[in-house]
């Protein structure tokens, strides 16, 4: 049981990296930081680092959930569905503008299987923390 619940926080605090670097750079640099040279919408910028903003905050909040793993269900499950919902919204873009860079299908993959499997495998272990628990109870 321990050794899973080392595993689970070690994924989850890795793929937490993920947002959080790439939601800070998106605020740093804005469109700009991804090929947009020149002049850019001032709008669509300012959009672009509001985006980040959350993308970097639900990284950080990923990385809340791994100290306790096993009592964090509701928090993860929250964060999966928020990340699912955003690739639901990118699917949706795919399938009206067109098949996007590699980089935004990784994106894609991540946030309909990656963050899923994850919240399966934490329900997994909080159910088996809970069994093990006297009166099967956590916290």
């Amino acid at each position: 049981m321990m050794r899973e619940r080392q595993a689970l926080q070690r994924a989850v605090a890795v793929m937490a990296l993920v947002p959080v670097a790439s939601g800070l750079y998106g605020v740093l640099l804005g469109l700009n930081g991804i090929g947009r040279g020149g002049l850019v919408d001032v709008s669509a910028d300012s959009h672009f680092r509001y985006l980040s903003g959350l993308h970097m905050g639900i990284g950080i909040l990923f990385w809340t959930c791994v100290p306790g793993i096993e009592t964090k269900t509701t928090l993860v499950r929250f964060l999966t569905l928020v990340v699912a919902l955003g690739g639901l919204a990118r699917l949706l873009g795919w399938a009206l503008t067109g098949l996007p860079s590699f980089l935004m299908l990784a994106a894609l993959a991540v946030e309909l299987l990656v963050s899923p499997l994850l919240c399966l495998w934490q329900a997994r272990v909080a159910a088996r923390a809970a069994d093990a628990m006297p009166g099967g109870v956590i916290g």
